[in-house]
């Protein structure tokens, strides 16, 4: 038996089509975490509008001079990959565009991400180098829209503040969960097991 032939040994990811030149189109400078937020969300709701994943969407940008270093959307079903959240895509591009997996290395970096990063995407902060978090939506929003966020300490906040990466949340909260709410009221999948 061949194992080669039994599994996939490799995976790709990439944004779709349309996330390119929506991001050159973007105009407004990423001078502050509203700014930041209002593209995580615009990313979010372009995604649900293109039918190319779910409602989420996450920005690594340097902190000092405000540069996109990466960007991400949910792409779970059009991937076919579990892991393939907002925060996953945009900290895995970020990195390639870095050529290292500190994206701290040269300077602090900023993961922006439309909604309070889940059990999955919490765990993988640490491991980034990105020296803050903000986030819009909380958890409950995205569970009050049929997503199972998994479980994080209650104080998860916290323990990155005690690693020294900053948070901050709610930062335009309302028009984050907006774009999740109007995605359970559509057709859009709401991958986890218990729902498929």
């Amino acid at each position: 038996m061949n194992l080669s032939q039994e599994f996939a040994n490799h995976c790709e990811l990439a944004l779709p089509p349309w996330a390119q030149p929506f991001l050159s189109a973007w105009n407004e400078p990423l001078d502050g975490p509203a700014a930041r937020m209002r593209l995580a969300v615009a990313l979010s709701a372009e995604n649900v509008r293109q039918a190319t994943g779910g409602p989420f969407g996450a920005i690594v940008v340097e902190e000092r001079g405000s540069r996109l270093i990466g960007a991400g959307v949910n792409l779970v079903t059009t991937a076919g990959l579990s892991l393939a959240h907002a925060e996953m895509v945009a900290i895995s591009l970020a990195q390639s565009a870095v050529a290292t997996w500190n994206l701290g290395a040269t300077g602090p970096a900023q993961l922006v991400t439309s909604c309070e990063p889940c059990a999955m995407c919490f765990g993988a902060v640490p491991w980034s180098g990105v020296g803050s978090v903000v986030w819009g939506a909380r958890k409950e929003d995205a569970e009050a829209a049929g997503f199972d966020e998994g479980d994080k300490p209650a104080d998860w906040a916290q323990t990155l503040e005690k690693r020294g990466i900053r948070t901050r949340g709610d930062v335009l909260r309302q028009e984050a969960a907006a774009v999740l709410a109007a995605y359970a009221t559509g057709d859009g999948a709401i991958y986890h097991p218990e729902k498929n």
